[in-house]
């Protein structure tokens, strides 16, 4: 059973195992009507039911991701105490839902932080988000890496 911790990779899908690929294939034919039965999709796909039930809620395809309007932004931030604070307290205030940090350790007085953020509940355009990033005290830049919209 997958935890919330677990993390999450990008891999491309031909070097995935083929069961992995099968598993893939299958949910999209259930979720497109194509196959109306996890039997049905599985026999088509030429993958067992159990393989399917193994890895069917531990893998989606990237698309999935973007649907749910998940951004990534890459901040760089001075080392000084409080500065990540406001940035997750910004993102907050504007209905965000910080998903992922990842924060390397600082150096020469600077740290380079990666978000994933949920911005399903934002009113705000993207544009906007950043530069208010960009205005909060500490934060050097705010650039948007990838966007689900």
């Amino acid at each position: 059973m997958p935890h919330s911790e677990d993390p999450f990779y990008l891999v491309r899908a031909d070097v995935l195992p083929e069961a992995i690929q099968k598993t893939i294939e299958a949910k999209k034919m259930l979720e497109t009507g194509e196959a109306h039965t996890v039997q049905e999709a599985v026999e088509k796909v030429g993958l067992s039911r159990s393989s399917f039930y193994k890895y069917r809620d531990s893998v989606f395809p990237f698309n999935a991701m973007m649907r749910e309007k998940i951004i990534t932004l890459s901040l760089t931030l001075e080392h000084r105490s409080g500065v990540l604070s406001s940035v997750l307290g910004y993102l907050a205030s504007l209905g965000c839902n910080v998903l992922t940090i990842h924060q390397t350790i600082p150096l020469q007085g600077v740290a380079n932080v990666a978000l994933s953020v949920d911005t399903a509940q934002v009113t705000k355009k993207l544009t906007e988000i950043t530069d208010g990033l960009q205005e909060l005290p500490g934060v050097r830049s705010a650039i948007l890496v990838a966007s689900g919209e």
